[in-house]
């Protein structure tokens, strides 16, 4: 765990973005779960820092949107409802029809090497559950199948902008995984996207990036309602 135990931050690269890095990264690792509140005082004792580069690390993550301020003034990690995810989806589905589109017609044989081997790596994983694995590892296997199609495509904007979703998709598919990681059980959905760009078939690509969206947002959206209706 990256803050479980008081370790100093090296001081090689400025406080702020180092500590601005850990504080990203345990949240999208599911160290401080959805709703989780981040206390200043608590976490510059964890990493051995003063207030200061905490609190522009904070602010850099609630300009990000993803620490985000409660009815109290308290600062929180952001918790998604099922809009937010119905929207989130949305988006994504825009920029990854136009990723296959473009993998379809631009992905050379090394690319769809690496998208294929991401597939491969995704296979092995779901073999290895529930024990081996976290499932912020899982997520990446997911977030590489999707980053190489996007990379194929040779549009740098795009796979920025997808950079940039993804940190929201993180967030967004920790709140459910934590109860339910066979949600992550998507590697036939990520083959039949990689046959169809293989084949350079694009209403295929589109039919089966299509499909593997919307059925992962009813996934997603269904653990969602699922664990408020135990919260309430």
């Amino acid at each position: 765990m990256l803050l479980s135990s008081p370790r100093p931050i090296q001081r090689s690269q400025s406080l702020r973005e180092q500590t601005y890095q850990v504080l990203r990264s345990a949240i999208l690792s599911g160290e401080f779960l959805a709703g989780s509140r981040l206390v200043e005082t608590q976490i510059a004792e964890k990493l051995q820092v003063s207030r200061t580069p905490i609190r522009e690390a904070l602010q850099q993550l609630q300009q990000e949107q993803i620490v985000v301020t409660d009815e109290n003034g308290n600062l929180r990690v952001v918790s998604f409802s099922p809009a937010d995810a119905k929207n989130l989806y949305r988006c994504r589905l825009v920029l990854e029809q136009e990723s296959v589109l473009e993998a379809c017609k631009r992905s050379t044989p090394e690319q769809l090497a690496k998208i294929e081997l991401s597939i491969q790596e995704a296979e092995k994983a779901i073999e290895q559950l529930p024990n081996q694995l976290t499932s912020y590892q899982l997520l990446h296997i997911d977030y590489q199948f999707h980053r190489a199609i996007a990379e194929c495509s040779g549009n740098p904007w795009l796979a920025l902008l997808l950079d940039q979703l993804f940190d929201k998709m993180a967030l967004l598919r920790m709140q459910t995984v934590q109860q339910n990681l066979k949600v992550l059980e998507v590697s036939l959905e990520h083959r039949q996207i990689y046959d169809a760009i293989s084949q350079r078939n694009p209403e295929k690509a589109l039919a089966a990036v299509t499909n593997h969206l919307m059925s992962s947002q009813a996934r997603v959206i269904r653990e969602i309602e699922q664990l408020q209706s135990q919260q309430t």
